[in-house]
């Protein structure tokens, strides 16, 4: 099935061009969401009219995506998590995690646009890259970092506080 892009769609082709994809993801995916229309001769004179106002709206889009880029490349993100013995983590860090603590600092993000090849399971410094358009991959800096380090110390101290407590306390009753 032969199409005519409307929209730079990622590993296919930019504005413009004359692409060859299978009629399932033509017809389902491409046509529908707006981003392509069958190459017809009819269609190819709509798009020539149609060409300055699409190319206008793509350009407005990537400059958006661009001045978010570098909103994200300026954030500094810290994500406290629970950690056990050896500094290991209890479960791990997700594009999730991410886009929620993104949330935190006003940048709204979706999670399937966080490009994160594994999950993060060790505590440190990441650079994460984030997919904001088809051009435009900005990279954000997120410090993973042990949650209550300090409360975890003194936890134990209380208790033994609280032992010698109730052992005086039966002391004095005596």
């Amino acid at each position: 099935m032969k199409l005519i892009l409307r929209a730079d769609v990622e590993n296919l082709g930019v504005l413009g061009d004359i692409v060859e994809v299978k009629a399932g993801y033509g017809r389902n995916y491409l046509v529908p969401q707006g981003l392509a229309m069958v190459a017809t001769p009819s269609n190819m004179k709509v798009f020539e009219l149609e060409r300055k106002k699409l190319t206008d709206q793509m350009e407005k889009v990537r400059s958006e995506a661009q001045s978010l880029a570098e909103k994200l490349e300026a954030a500094d993100v810290s994500i406290e998590v629970r950690v056990g013995e050896n500094d290991k983590l209890y479960g791990s860090v997700t594009a999730s995690n991410i886009a929620d603590a993104l949330a935190e600092l006003g940048l709204e993000i979706d999670r399937r646009r966080i490009l994160l090849d594994a999950p993060i399971r060790v505590l440190g410094d990441y650079t994460v890259r984030v997919r904001l358009h088809a051009g435009v991959v900005a990279e954000v800096k997120v410090a993973i970092k042990a949650e209550g380090r300090i409360i975890e110390e003194e936890a134990p101290v209380e208790e033994n506080d609280a032992e010698s407590t109730v052992e005086s306390a039966e002391e004095s009753a005596e």
